[in-house]
């Protein structure tokens, strides 16, 4: 990995990561639980959620974390459901995130000049929406302490669940090994694909229009 590359990913970890964070944040709050916004977290700055060692493995392996965002159940009308939705709010932050740099880089793409700024500024944007793609799948697997694991909440028996999250320190220890493996290479490339193929289609409207522009400065009739 260039120097170049490996200041751009940690640029791009310092806006995911607290889009993410924040998300957990807005989406408590929003369903009555203040905890996060009284503790700062509530933010995109950076700073509020940095972890030295989980924002270097984002940006040297791809898989990453920061501070844990509280949550006090108690405060939610259904605390099962209140879990749940806050942890969703998570990855659906990295994937509003991640269709936004789609949308930005393919603009760039078929109208912008070519230079040395936007080489750098498209660079910025393909990692944007790599990183926050990586960043929702991984965090949806249904293992504890990822986001996914409390969407069980919903579905699993409390017995069960509460079960697991006493070894979630364990499981997490496993799954990051897991990563750093390789063992899930293949099955997060696939996913990866896929949501980055549903961004590819969401974003299809640019495609078209791009085609319109250059076809009718032809002369053609589409």
């Amino acid at each position: 990995m260039t120097a170049q590359a490996i200041i751009i990913r940690a640029l791009v970890a310092l806006v995911a990561i607290p889009f993410h964070e924040a998300g957990h944040a807005l989406a408590a709050w929003l369903l009555g639980d203040a905890t996060a916004k009284r503790e700062g977290r509530l933010s995109l700055n950076p700073f509020a959620h940095f972890d030295l060692l989980g924002t270097l493995c984002m940006v040297f392996a791809g898989v990453g974390w920061a501070k844990p965002v509280s949550t006090n159940p108690r405060n939610f009308k259904n605390p099962k459901w209140g879990m749940a939705l806050t942890a969703l709010a998570g990855p659906v932050a990295n994937l509003v995130l991640a269709y936004l740099g789609m949308v930005a880089w393919k603009v760039m793409y078929y109208w912008a000049p070519v230079n040395n700024a936007t080489i750098y500024i498209a660079m910025f944007l393909r990692y944007l929406v790599l990183m926050n793609v990586s960043l929702a799948v991984f965090n949806l697997i249904p293992v504890p302490p990822l986001d996914g694991s409390r969407i069980l909440l919903v579905v699993l028996p409390q017995r069960i669940y509460f079960g697991l999250m006493r070894y979630e320190k364990y499981i997490m220890i496993v799954m990051l090994a897991a990563v750093w493996g390789g063992f899930l290479d293949v099955p997060l490339y696939y996913l990866n694909n896929v949501v980055w193929s549903l961004l590819g289609m969401g974003t299809g409207y640019i495609d078209k229009i791009a085609y319109t522009v250059y076809a009718s400065s032809l002369g053609a009739v589409i």
